[in-house]
């Protein structure tokens, strides 16, 4: 009798080996569920950024305020009628190769 009782026991663990760790065994299965919601979450932030891209490209593309804005802050561009004038805050150390002055005001005729 007790040699049955082995015999089944070894049976039990023999069926639940590949249930817990053969090819769709628990364990994969949890760490591919794992993976696919990491996959979600960076999928999820690709789109935002898409979106936010695709925004500023129809921007771009129809809205001139949206050029006239990269203008002004990335070239420092005016319009004919304004001044511009160049605020430095005292705590920013002084570059180390300071190249000549120039005027941080420009005019313009009106």
């Amino acid at each position: 009798m007790r040699a049955i009782t082995y015999i089944l026991i070894t049976l039990l663990v023999l069926i639940q080996y590949p249930l817990w760790f053969g090819k769709g065994g628990w364990l994969k299965v949890w760490d591919m569920e794992r993976k696919v919601e990491q996959q979600k979450n960076k999928n999820m932030e690709l789109a935002n950024r898409n979106a936010a891209l695709e925004g500023e490209v129809k921007d771009l593309r129809t809205g001139t305020e949206a050029i006239e804005e990269r203008a002004r802050f990335e070239l420092g561009m005016v319009k004919p009628d304004e001044i511009f004038v160049q605020v430095i805050p005292k705590s920013s150390p002084p570059p180390a190769a300071a190249a000549p002055s120039v005027s941080n005001t420009r005019h313009t005729r009106p």
